[in-house]
C-alpha cells in the first residue's frame, strides 16, 4: 500500500541511532502535524544528505536564529515506517524553503517469473512495487541544525584504524596492513 507525507511546516528534521557502536541502527525522522514518521537508513545516507545539504545551504541567505541540535534529535519511541532508499533535495526558493524527499526502498521477489524488471517497476497495479514517499519542506534553520546533530552521530561511531581506515572494534582489530 502506497503512502504519501507532505509537510510544509515540519516541526522537526532530526537523525540518530541507537545501539551501541558498531552495531547502531541510524533513523531519519520527521516531526510535523502530530505526526512522527521514522526512517530506517544507513550511516553512509545519513553522511552523505548532510553534505549535501550543507553545500546547498551555501546558497540560501541565513534568515534566521541558529537552532539547538537536540531539536534535531530523535524523539521516542523509534517505530520505524520504512526503510530508506533513495533521496530528493530540492529548494524551494519563493518560500526559502529546502525540500526533502525520502522514498522507501523498493523489495523485489527474485522468485518472481516475469525477468523484465521494468515491467515490474512500471506496473501502477502491483502492491508489491508501492512506495512510502514522505516530502518535507525545511527552513535553512532547521537543515542546519539537521547537519550539525548528523555530524556528530555520524563522528561518535568506531574509531578507525590509521592504518586501514576500517573501524576498530573495542575487542581489537586484525588490520589487513599488517596480515
Amino acid at each position: 500500500m502506497s503512502m504519501y507525507f507532505d509537510f510544509e511546516n515540519a516541526d522537526a528534521f532530526a537523525t540518530g541511532a541507537i545501539g551501541r557502536p558498531g552495531e547502531r541502527t541510524f533513523y531519519l525522522q520527521v516531526r510535523a502535524e502530530g505526526q512522527t514518521v521514522s526512517v530506517k537508513c544507513e550511516k553512509g545516507q545519513v553522511a552523505a544528505l548532510s553534505n549535501y545539504l550543507r553545500d546547498m545551504l551555501a546558497d540560501m541567505p541565513d534568515t534566521g536564529p541558529t537552532l539547538d541540535p537536540t531539536s534535531s534529535s530523535l524523539v521516542n519511541p523509534v517505530e520505524q515506517d520504512f526503510v530508506l532508499g533513495s533521496i530528493g533535495l530540492g529548494v524551494d526558493r519563493s518560500n526559502m524553503r529546502m525540500v526533502v524527499q525520502l522514498e522507501e526502498m523498493v523489495f523485489l521477489d527474485e522468485d518472481d517469473d516475469d525477468d523484465d524488471i521494468f515491467n515490474i517497476l512500471d506496473d501502477d497495479d502491483d502492491d508489491e512495487a508501492s512506495t512510502t514517499v514522505v516530502r518535507v519542506l525545511l527552513t535553512p534553520e532547521q537543515v542546519r541544525a539537521f547537519c550539525d546533530t548528523a555530524d556528530l552521530f555520524v563522528s561518535a561511531g568506531r574509531a578507525t584504524c590509521k592504518w586501514c581506515s576500517q573501524p576498530v572494534d573495542p575487542a581489537g582489530h586484525a588490520c589487513p596492513k599488517f596480515n
